[in-house]
């Protein structure tokens, strides 16, 4: 496959699993090596792409948003919304600091890890869908900050590549008594700052490599691609999940996670 349908392909799976629990790091990681890409280009490329998906939330979301940052000084909900998903970005972000080459090295490049932590993670998704315990939160831009911080350090759980930064929010919100819908929701406000975050280090951290040979133009081809499937997913998933719960996603990564050990086993 050639490096530009390979852009597009990626920029798709980015875009299709980056608010899902169904970890999108996984599936890139995975989707490379079904690919065969590989090397400092194509890492740069899996980080920068979530620029893409990002600006899917920040249009679906733009009003809310934009209205939230425009009151910021007269509304003290607005305030309180703002200082939520802060104290919810704050543990990831000091976590993901201390341990930048640790996950951006050894954790990423184990395969078997990524498909142990798809399994159990769809596992407990199965559990938490199941057993959660009844719902009395319904607005995400209303949880209380102690409610909040808990998601936060549930987000620490997604620095292990195949746990999933939705999975880990959603199901954190959860265990909390929030109902599915808003959970969702404060997961797709929550991954702004984080991915923000994660994309600007990336960038600075690799400016070097976006000047090899077409790596700029398959970012933007990427970007795209990922833009336009995050799109979809955010629309459609709170929906779905209202619907049919967590459990098929939780048996998609059980599936793609037995998948993969069974490959590894046999000296994939």
């Amino acid at each position: 496959m050639n490096d530009w349908l390979t852009a597009v392909v990626l920029g798709i799976v980015e875009g299709l699993t980056e608010f899902l629990p169904v970890s999108s790091t996984a599936h890139l990681l995975l989707a490379e090596k079904l690919l065969g890409v590989s090397g400092p280009v194509w890492q740069t490329f899996t980080v920068l792409i979530q620029l893409g998906a990002i600006l899917a939330v920040v249009g679906l979301y733009f009003q809310r948003l934009l209205k939230v940052l425009l009151t910021l000084g007269s509304d003290p909900q607005s305030r309180r919304f703002a200082v939520s998903v802060l104290i919810a970005f704050l543990p990831a972000a000091v976590v993901g600091a201390g341990l930048h080459k640790l996950i951006t090295g050894s954790l990423f490049e184990n395969a078997g890890l990524i498909c142990w932590a798809l399994l159990i993670g769809g596992v407990a998704l199965l559990a938490v869908d199941r057993f959660a315990p009844a719902p009395v939160h319904f607005d995400a831009t209303r949880y209380p900050f102690l409610m909040s911080l808990g998601i936060g350090l549930f987000q620490c759980l997604s620095i292990i590549p195949g746990t999933s930064r939705a999975g880990a929010t959603i199901v954190g919100a959860l265990l909390q008594r929030a109902d599915k819908r808003s959970a969702a929701e404060f997961s797709f406000f929550l991954a702004i700052p984080t991915m923000l975050g994660a994309f600007v280090v990336q960038l600075w951290s690799a400016r070097h490599d976006l000047a090899v040979g077409n790596a700029g133009g398959l970012i933007a081809v990427g970007f795209v691609t990922a833009f336009v499937s995050a799109l979809v997913v955010v629309k459609t998933f709170i929906g779905f999940v209202g619907k049919y719960g967590l459990a098929p996603f939780a048996w998609w990564r059980i599936l793609v996670g037995a998948a993969g050990l069974i490959a590894l086993s046999r000296g994939w």
